[in-house]
């Protein structure tokens, strides 16, 4: 009987069920852990962009999160850039860096980024960017005067950069320099005819002085003294003439452990047989602008390929137009007086302006 008793008992206590923990909520892309990981996105797509200018954060378009276990997340992010007035060698903090503006024909740059986070450390296991300048119609619907971009083997843009490495070397009592790269050109018409050049440098291991004598054996400082700068030449050719050229460098820098110098620009431009006299080497012919054309895969990382990270991207935005058409059929159902539904996760604001 007793047991009898026991037993029933023992059926009416409650019964407790482990709960599962609830799903974290998705995040947005202006919450401070998606600006965390775009900013460390960023920081890693400059440190390994060997050509043009740094790139800064316009807009977090998209972000998706994928838990894989206890403080390790995969983080997807589709990001917009804006390119900065600071050459890719310029020691300038990105934080210091000014984006150029509208109306200076502005470069923007686009770039899906897979990073995996383990007990907050983050890591890139893959990128995939490119860039692109803002198209000519919608700079002169602004701005109908602003001069616009020019290709880099325009005849009169090589010349003023000839002419001014030529005026500064000539003046100079320090290193001579020899080109790296042309950054940007831009030459206006009216109401005056002018070129202006920006470009990357190098000291060489001979003097300005000694270049004269033969400017053939000048040869970039060896890497532990390695010492880049940028110049900016503007060329009046009509109504007067008249050149102006500022040149500024860097000192030397050490690149980071898994950046090689030789990756740096202009440590790869050489063109045996082309006409160097004035430390003039064409670079990147036919362009308009550097293409950010960074591709990462990370070979000891799994699911690294550029086809994979694509797949995720596509299935993210796939479940964000899902999210998008449920949040339509949940705003149908009638608010109070006032109310004022919450700005949607993603897009993320805008930093600077729109192209």
């Amino acid at each position: 009987m007793k047991a009898l008793v026991a037993l029933i008992l023992l059926v009416q206590l409650p019964i407790h069920k482990a709960v599962p923990a609830a799903p974290p909520a998705p995040l947005g892309c202006d919450d401070p852990e998606s600006e965390a990981a775009a900013e460390f996105a960023v920081n890693y797509i400059n440190g390994h962009n060997h050509h043009g200018y740094k790139f800064a954060l316009n807009r977090i378009e998209d972000i998706r999160v994928v838990h894989q276990g206890p403080n390790n997340d995969i983080i997807f992010l589709e990001l917009d850039l804006l390119e900065t007035k600071c050459p890719i060698l310029s020691p300038t903090p990105l934080a210091n860096c000014t984006v150029r503006s509208f109306a200076e024909h502005a470069v923007e740059g686009d770039c899906d980024v897979k990073l995996q986070k383990v007990d907050g450390i983050f890591s890139v296991v893959a990128s995939n960017c490119h860039s692109h300048a803002d198209s000519s119609e919608d700079i002169h619907k602004v701005c109908p005067d602003c001069p616009l971009l020019a290709k880099m083997n325009n005849t009169e843009v090589l010349e003023t950069v000839s002419a001014a490495l030529n005026d500064y070397n000539s003046k100079t009592t320090d290193s001579y320099l020899r080109l790296l790269e042309i950054g940007r050109a831009k030459i206006q018409y009216h109401p005056a005819h002018i070129v202006v050049t920006e470009f990357a440098v190098g000291a060489t291991n001979c003097s300005a002085e000694e270049a004269k004598a033969n400017v053939g054996a000048c040869q970039l400082l060896p890497e532990d003294q390695s010492n880049f700068g940028f110049c900016r030449a503007v060329m009046v050719k009509r109504p007067s003439q008249d050149l102006q050229v500022d040149c500024q460098l860097y000192g030397h820098q050490v690149p980071a452990p898994d950046i090689s110098l030789l990756s740096w620009p202009g440590v790869t431009y050489i063109h045996p047989g082309q006409d160097t006299s004035a430390g003039l080497a064409p670079s990147a012919v036919g362009v308009t602008n550097h293409n950010l054309a960074l591709v990462h895969n990370n070979p000891v990382a799994s699911e690294s390929s550029s086809s994979e990270i694509l797949r995720s991207m596509l299935s993210a935005k796939a479940l964000t137009k899902k999210a998008v058409a449920e949040a339509a059929q949940h705003d149908k159902v009638p608010r109070p007086v006032g109310f004022v539904p919450p700005p949607p996760p993603c897009p993320g604001k805008i930093r600077h302006f729109d192209i």
